[in-house]
């Protein structure tokens, strides 16, 4: 190991600890659906860090839809506040989130849209579909002490073959198939640390769920 890295290794230790404390956000009200996600911290130097970090979503879609018909699905984060410090330490911001969906199955994805939201930085947040997955992005940044909601996000679908049920959760199954990911901006005395984080919910509870009829 060099000089240098002995040096920032005890620095980015500190910037590890600020960080897990920025990800024990928790939703300011609460949701119909709560979302346990454990995550994991990669610092530049160091060993990857484990933590817990608990979400919440809002759900709204109709109980029961016609094989063939047209319907929405509606999925609402629920608020969430940043800490402004920990200990000794500020936190400066967290920036480049993404929140993936799966595309459901037992339907055809005609549609997808965000609306609302506040608190979410300078850059407009967008949503995609890449890789059977809805993917809202929020880049930010959100600086430490603020509370932001991410946008609703709507899915418009053809309901399939009677008999099915559409689901609605959130993606991911492990740190490297994530579904939510982010990075923590920390000042650690004279350095400016980022740190990628990756999580995917455990257990992945149903969001929504539409019987076909």
């Amino acid at each position: 190991m060099s000089v240098l890295s002995r040096r920032l290794r005890p620095l980015v230790a500190v910037g590890v600890g600020l960080t897990l404390a920025v990800l024990h956000m928790s939703p300011v009200a609460a949701a119909d659906t709560d979302v346990n996600f454990a995550c994991q911290a990669r610092p530049p130097v160091g060993s990857p860090q484990t933590l817990d970090l608990a979400a919440g979503i809002d759900a709204v879609a109709p109980a029961s839809v016609a094989a063939g018909a047209s319907f929405t699905v509606e999925l609402a984060p629920t608020p969430i506040t940043v800490p402004s410090s920990v200990g000794e330490y500020t936190v400066q911001q967290i920036k480049d989130l993404q929140l993936s969906v799966p595309v459901p199955a037992n339907a055809t994805l005609t549609g997808q849209q965000i609306s609302g939201g506040s608190g979410l930085g300078s850059a407009p947040p967008t949503v995609h579909v890449a890789n059977g997955r809805v993917v809202v992005t929020i880049p930010g940044p959100i600086d430490g002490g603020n509370t932001f909601t991410p946008p609703m996000l709507t899915l418009s679908m053809t309901a399939g073959a009677a008999g099915t049920t559409v689901e609605t959760m959130i993606a991911g199954s492990s740190y490297d198939d994530p579904g939510l990911t982010f990075t923590a901006r920390v000042p650690v005395f004279l350095l400016i640390i980022d740190v990628p984080t990756s999580c995917y919910p455990s257990p992945s509870p149903v969001l929504s769920s539409t019987a076909v009829l």
